[in-house]
């Protein structure tokens, strides 16, 4: 870990903790919390068995409990993700935005382009590169959203780029900053373990936080962790199969490949997560920006440059023009064509996102040591917001552009391309295409180890009490354990196809009851921010001024001015003492 910086301070066991109280509390390595670990690996280990041993009934079961929760809390899905951008906007552009996330004079433990890059690589890496052709595609190539244009016409490209950037910009990042901004206040400013369970420490107190409550946050943190994140791979692993497929090297790609694949990446990223998050993420997060920003330059010079140039403030016009619209999507608004609809995206992308939570806002505190609330949501909302729009615009332009010109990217309605196929077969309609696959299929890769590296670790801190620096053998079993669900997911059905649906199903059912999770961090988060050793100095200002002033008016009828000095307890003169007893 790096040097602390800044003044710290011993918690205190009640009241109002200063600034840079968590130099014990946080840094300290923890030992394991049995219950968590064995409880959350027993669940784990649980639905693998499942999979493994009836495909068919747990692919049933989270189908179905899928259509119950997208039917009858859809409407609350609706609500939240949008009320979470309006919190964390009020939070980070109030008088709340100045208050630092650690000591008052504590700087930023990582360098801007670093912090960066090691939070966009673990919230959206892989589903930017699986998703940047696919939905502007889908969408303009069928009708986009029911009742909104013909496909293929302008106006279904026109929904079809503001729709997606309603699913990858503003919404799921303040999903994300919600949580992550509740655990870096709560650890780095008021000396908390590094936990979900912790944040509620305002509104429960600290023994029931630390008792069974807590326990069953942190139990379903880690599952929704671990299955997010093996969804994620299995996706990745699909990719790279079909890279190696379209670039000529293979001419099938069966399971026992993909499985090859992640045994391969689960090693390389258990390594990377062992290393420490300043030598293996951040290395890889640095050197995955770069690649990405050469990629998608490559695209952008070598397709239609000068239709993404205009693609672009369209996009973003059409986003802010429809995004009120976007966000009441429900099945009151276009009956079971729209409910069918918002299921299958728009409330699936929020479950989604929420479900990676646990782990995406885990880490983006642990690396936000430092900044201050503004600082903090300014970097995580906004930023990879304008980044998503620029990927969208450069990969689903170009896919958009060439499918008008005739070139059969999304495949016919009979026979369509698969996801994981869209990015390459745009790729084929450019120059260079073997070495811009290799590099694809490279992003993918280290992606894929540099999102589960930081998985492993959150998921070892959630096993270890908050530790930051999490044992390097919890580590290494939550790594291998990821990566054996992944390829599980894999290797059950023709293709892994099937389990990978169900335990995808069983991903976003994870994110629904933590919907109601987040509505309570927002609480508890504004309750500990009105306490915060800022704003109560403030508040005292401002109070003692206003006595000062009033006192004035009503004395000296207004003839007056203000005057600091020491109380008559330090030995200084009294109030009235002195040459000028007109203040």
């Amino acid at each position: 870990m790096s040097a602390e910086r800044g003044t710290t301070t011993q918690a205190r066991e009640s009241g109002v903790q200063g600034p840079g109280s968590d130099a014990i509390a946080a840094e300290e390595r923890r030992p394991t919390d049995k219950v968590v670990f064995a409880t959350a690996g027993g669940i784990v280990l649980a639905f693998v068995l499942w999979g493994f041993a009836d495909t068919d009934s747990l692919a049933s079961a989270s189908s179905e409990a899928l259509a119950w929760v997208t039917h009858n809390a859809g409407w609350a899905f609706a609500l939240t993700a949008t009320g979470f951008v309006v919190f964390i906007l009020w939070v980070a552009f109030s008088r709340y935005g100045r208050i630092p996330l650690g000591a008052d004079d504590e700087r930023p433990e990582f360098r801007t382009s670093s912090w960066v890059a090691m939070m966009f690589s673990a919230g959206m890496g892989i589903g930017l590169m699986f998703f940047g052709v696919n939905e502007p595609l889908t969408f303009f190539t069928t009708d986009p959203v029911p009742g909104t244009g013909e496909p293929e016409s302008i106006e279904a490209m026109n929904t079809a780029m503001a729709t997606t950037l309603f699913h990858w910009t503003l919404h799921p990042w303040a999903i994300y900053a919600v949580v992550g901004l509740a655990i870096a206040y709560g650890t780095f400013r008021r000396g908390r373990s590094q936990l979900i369970s912790s944040v509620f420490t305002p509104l429960l107190g600290r023994r029931r936080v630390e008792g069974g409550f807590g326990r069953a946050i942190n139990v379903f943190a880690v599952f929704a962790t671990v299955f997010g994140t093996a969804a994620s791979l299995g996706l990745g692993a699909l990719q790279i199969g079909s890279g190696l497929q379209e670039i000529g090297w293979l001419g099938d790609v069966g399971t026992g490949l993909l499985v090859t694949i992640i045994a391969v990446l689960t090693l390389a990223f258990v390594a990377s997560a062992v290393s420490g998050i300043e030598r293996g993420i951040q290395w890889l997060s640095n050197t995955n920006m770069v690649l990405a920003a050469v990629l998608a330059f490559f695209v952008f010079v070598a397709g239609p440059t000068v239709f993404v140039l205009n693609l672009v403030p369209t996009a973003i016009g059409d986003y802010f023009a429809d995004l009120a619209e976007m966000a009441a999507r429900t099945e009151a608004s276009g009956g079971d064509a729209m409910q069918e609809w918002v299921s299958g995206w728009t409330i699936f992308y929020w479950a989604w996102w929420m479900s990676w939570t646990p782990f995406v806002g885990m880490f983006i505190a642990r690396i936000s040591r430092g900044r201050t609330i503004r600082q903090f949501v300014v970097g995580v909302l906004l930023v990879p917001s304008v980044v998503s729009v620029l990927w969208f615009c450069i990969f689903g332009g170009t896919a958009i552009d060439l499918q008008r010109d005739g070139a059969d990217i999304a495949g016919t309605v009979d026979n369509p391309a698969g996801q994981e196929e869209q990015l390459f077969s745009v790729l084929q309609q450019l120059p260079l295409t073997t070495i811009a696959s290799l590099l694809v299929m490279v992003l993918v890769a280290i992606f894929f180890v540099s999102g589960a590296d930081a998985a492993s670790i959150v998921t070892g801190t959630l096993s270890q009490r908050g530790s930051i620096a999490p044992s390097r053998g919890v580590v290494v079993f939550w790594g291998l354990l990821m990566g054996a669900v992944a390829a599980i997911m894999l290797m059950i059905g023709e293709g892994g196809a099937t389990a990978l649906e169900g335990l995808e199903n069983i991903t976003i059912l994870a994110g629904a009851p933590f919907m109601l999770v987040m509505v309570g961090i927002c609480v508890a988060l504004a309750k500990d921010l009105r306490s915060d050793p800022m704003m109560l100095r403030q508040d005292r200002g401002v109070e003692a001024v206003e006595q000062a002033v009033d006192y004035g008016l009503e004395r000296y009828d207004g003839e007056f001015h203000l005057q600091v000095r020491r109380t008559p307890g330090d030995g200084a003169a009294g109030p009235d003492e002195g040459p000028d007893r007109r203040r």
